[in-house]
């Protein structure tokens, strides 16, 4: 079943240093990890129609980019992404931009060459946009990682180099490195959501403003939490497959304590005819001017399309300072 939607042309800005005009919504592709490997299991088992049904729905929304990473579904995700692209075979498709991720625990960066035609064979040779260093721990230096990258980029085999969960010292050395090669540092993707607030103490949202590079940030909406979903019905977290409905988040103290937020986004949702998900996404890719992106997943088209709609519509600096200064608050 192909999905019919009006299609939307997307809003986009650079990501970081690149050339890349992205729009300012990706979509995460960890849940389509086809329940394989440790990562798998944190997530429902999709089939590739549904999978195809979310992919059109972003995209015709106006999402013109998607991240997945070796690491999820051990190259489940990147086939699964392909597949749907593939499939869906219009020029939006073709045109849609791919971010993925190299796998540094227990190898060295001589592994970043090694591995990079297998990621773009499971990619179905797609175009790799921007390639990241999943975590900041192997058994080589940051260094030895980004002169990796920058000869995949000589090579034409990747088009920028992004980090991930990197600290404003390892943002900093990656980037000088690149410097060397006539490259910069494009991006740093680490968790970051209204109550996961740690960049903007670390010096890693002010190091990212300051080089110029893009913060992308995963798991925007606290894997759902942010919905208020659980919120207005803890039956829900019974219900939910997986490690994650043992997070602190979920439990009974978890939800009490960030109450006040989702009554706030509650609020907000009303006078913009919107939900706190789209809320949420809206301050998230606003609150800090162009820097930050965000890639909240989808595992039904109702997710994919409340993500789209997230961007068409503007929250007044009064507003995104209310939702800032609430969460805080929740987070001490």
């Amino acid at each position: 079943m192909t999905v019919e939607t009006t299609t939307t042309t997307p809003i986009t800005r650079k990501l970081g240093n690149s050339d890349l005009m992205l729009s300012p919504l990706g979509l995460g592709c960890w849940q389509f990890s086809n329940g394989t490997g440790i990562s798998g299991k944190f997530w429902p088992t999709l089939p590739s129609e549904s999978v195809l049904n979310i992919v059109q729905t972003s995209l015709n929304g106006g999402i013109n980019w998607f991240d997945t990473a070796e690491f999820y579904g051990h190259g489940e995700s990147e086939q699964m992404l392909a597949a749907a692209l593939k499939t869906t075979n219009t020029r939006l498709a073709e045109e849609a931009h791919i971010a993925t991720k190299w796998w540094p625990v227990f190898r060295t960066a001589s592994s970043i060459g090694a591995t990079i035609d297998e990621r773009l064979q499971m990619l179905d040779h797609r175009t790799i946009h921007l390639h990241q260093v999943h975590q900041p721990y192997s058994f080589s230096s940051v260094a030895s990682e980004m002169n990796a990258m920058a000869k995949l980029v000589k090579q034409g085999k990747i088009k920028h180099v992004g980090v991930s969960n990197f600290s404003a010292q390892q943002m900093r050395e990656a980037d000088r490195v690149l410097k060397g090669h006539g490259l910069r540092l494009a991006s740093n993707q680490v968790k970051y959501s209204l109550l996961d607030r740690k960049i903007e103490k670390n010096g890693i949202l002010d190091t990212a403003k300051e080089l110029g590079v893009a913060i992308i940030a995963y798991s925007p909406l606290e894997q759902g939490i942010l919905s208020g979903k659980f919120h207005k019905d803890e039956a829900l977290v019974r219900a939910i497959k997986g490690p994650r409905k043992f997070g602190s988040a979920f439990r009974p103290s978890g939800l009490k304590k960030s109450q006040p937020l989702i009554t706030e986004l509650d609020k907000l949702a009303v006078k913009y005819n919107a939900s706190p998900t789209q809320i949420v996404l809206n301050w998230m890719i606003n609150a800090n001017g162009n820097t930050v992106f965000a890639i909240p997943g989808a595992t039904k088209v109702s997710h994919a399309q409340e993500n789209v709609n997230a961007m068409r519509f503007a929250l007044t600096k009064n507003e995104m300072d209310s939702i800032s200064t609430i969460s805080w608050g929740v987070q001490k």
